[in-house]
C-alpha cells in the first residue's frame, strides 16, 4: 500500500481516501455499495478475497471508543448489511468479520476505523500469498460491484 505508506511527493500527509468516498459521483468507480445515515459500504480495493466490504463510518474517528452511540449502532447496523448483502450475493461458507484498530495491528488507515467483512469459501486459499505475495481473484473488481449492487435494494431499509 504505498499510497498509504510512503510520504507523498510533496512531503505533506496523504488525504483520507474514505473521507471522498461517499461524495462520489460515480459509485461504481469509488466502489460504493451503500449509504447509511452514519456509515457506508465500499469494496476494498485491495481484497483479502473476492468481495471483501469495508463499513466505514463517515465521521475521521479512528477507534470504536470515539464514535457516538448513535454511530455505532448504526455502523453495526451497516456491518449486517453488508454481511446479508455478500450472503445473497455470493453465498460464502463463513466470514471473516473484523477491525485493525492502530496501525501496529494493521490498520492501513488508523485515523480512520473501519470494519472488514470478508466471504470465506471452504479451500479458498491457495499457496500464491505464501509464495509469490500475490492474491488470486476470480473476478474483476467492476463486475464484482455490478453483482453485489445488484442485490443492494434487498438490504436496505
Amino acid at each position: 500500500m504505498p499510497y498509504i505508506k510512503e510520504p507523498s511527493e510533496t512531503g505533506a500527509k496523504r488525504a483520507n481516501p474514505f473521507l471522498s468516498i461517499p461524495h462520489s459521483e460515480n459509485p461504481k468507480e469509488a466502489l460504493l455499495l451503500y449509504k447509511g445515515s452514519k456509515s457506508f459500504i465500499v469494496m476494498n480495493k485491495f481484497p483479502y478475497n473476492a468481495g471483501h466490504l469495508l463499513c466505514i463510518p463517515y465521521r475521521e474517528v479512528g477507534d470504536l471508543e470515539d464514535l457516538e452511540d448513535e454511530e455505532y449502532g448504526d455502523l453495526c447496523q451497516t456491518v449486517l448489511k453488508g454481511k446479508k448483502l455478500l450472503r445473497l450475493a455470493l453465498q460464502p461458507d463463513a466470514f471473516n468479520i473484523g477491525y485493525n484498530l492502530g496501525a501496529s495491528a494493521g490498520a492501513g488507515i488508523p485515523g480512520h476505523l473501519h470494519c472488514h467483512i470478508v466471504p470465506r469459501w471452504s479451500g479458498d486459499t491457495n499457496f500464491m500469498p505464501v509464495i509469490a505475495g500475490t492474491r488470486v481473484l476470480p473476478e474483476a473488481m467492476a463486475a464484482m460491484w455490478e453483482r453485489l449492487h445488484q442485490f443492494v435494494p434487498q438490504i436496505e431499509d
